[in-house]
């Protein structure tokens, strides 16, 4: 009889958003020049995908304003970066910006969509329209996020066939991922496993990224569903910076540096350098003046040995 083990992948794709969704909650301006510098160390441990920012109008998320600085700022030689997009408008400056790829996000309950972007899930969904064709039109490629798949704040319950139904025609108007999100931490690992298998075969493994939060911590537990579910695409946070501004209650991300010490510990491969990517996350904490609720910063690897006391 086959163990559990058998059905994990031998690597996964950490896709960083903290610079995007860590940066946009946080209330204190934080200068151009050390969110470049938080990007690029990110990137210099091996970050290889990586939300950068958001082309959103200032009076939206104050924190993004300098979103074309930043991404003419970092180094994008070395990494695949992309930016969330709310409107036409903002993938035009997008664009030229230079940014590789557009991020859509759209919810799959009514009210956190009104709550989010002030339009029904039909209105968003008509507003894309353009985006893509702009994008096609630029040879940049679109993904959408899609925010409480496991749950929304305001209505409880989300259907799955309402997830598939709107993965479907995101993906039938040409984004070629689709990020499920956990947008509330409303998740349990029965749920992730069964939407996960759900999405697979509905919408094809191949395009399917997962997006969990630690708010009620079972984010390893919800990481760990999925991947015996088959994914081996998930966004993470450097720090557990994150959260969504809209919904109640919601705050943190899982960590980057706590997934990628995970899946190390399992020996699964994600071309993270592991100490690196600490150094990163704890050189940002002073720099943001903060204390980070990721663990792995607190407590060390698991292989990081103690001397044994002698008294």
């Amino acid at each position: 009889m086959a163990g559990w083990g058998d059905t994990l992948p031998q690597s996964v794709e950490i896709v960083e958003v903290g610079p995007r969704d860590g940066f946009q909650i946080l209330p204190d301006w934080i200068e151009t020049s050390d969110k470049v510098r938080i990007i690029n160390s990110l990137i210099g441990a091996g970050i290889r995908r990586m939300e950068v920012t958001s082309f959103v109008h200032p009076r939206a998320v104050p924190q993004m304003r300098d979103a074309m600085e930043v991404v003419q700022g970092i180094d994008r030689d070395r990494c695949a970066c992309f930016a969330m997009v709310p409107n036409l408008k903002g993938a035009e400056r997008a664009i030229e910006a230079g940014i590789g790829m557009l991020n859509l996000i759209v919810s799959a309950s009514e009210s956190h969509n009104q709550s989010n972007v002030r339009m029904s899930i039909e209105e968003s969904l008509a507003g894309f329209g353009p985006v893509l064709a702009v994008a096609r039109e630029a040879g940049v490629p679109v993904r959408a996020s899609m925010s409480t798949v496991f749950g929304c704040p305001f209505e409880g319950h989300v259907p799955v066939a309402r997830v598939l139904e709107i993965g479907r025609r995101l993906l039938d108007m040409g984004c070629v991922e689709l990020n499920l999100c956990d947008t509330t931490g409303m998740a349990n690992p029965r749920q992730v496993a069964h939407l996960a298998c759900k999405a697979r075969k509905a919408l094809g493994a191949q395009c399917i990224v997962m997006h969990f939060h630690n708010t009620r911590g079972i984010g390893a537990a919800n990481l760990l569903a999925a991947l015996q579910a088959g994914i081996n695409r998930f966004e993470a946070s450097f720090g557990g910076l994150g959260g969504c501004p809209f919904a109640p209650g919601a705050a943190g991300n899982v960590a980057t540096e706590d997934m990628v010490h995970m899946l190390s510990e399992m020996e699964i491969y994600t071309g993270v350098d592991l100490p690196a990517l600490l150094d990163a996350v704890r050189q940002a904490e002073k720099t943001l003046n903060m204390v980070f609720p990721g663990q792995v910063i607190k407590a060390g690897r698991s292989c990081d040995l103690h001397v044994r006391p002698t008294t």
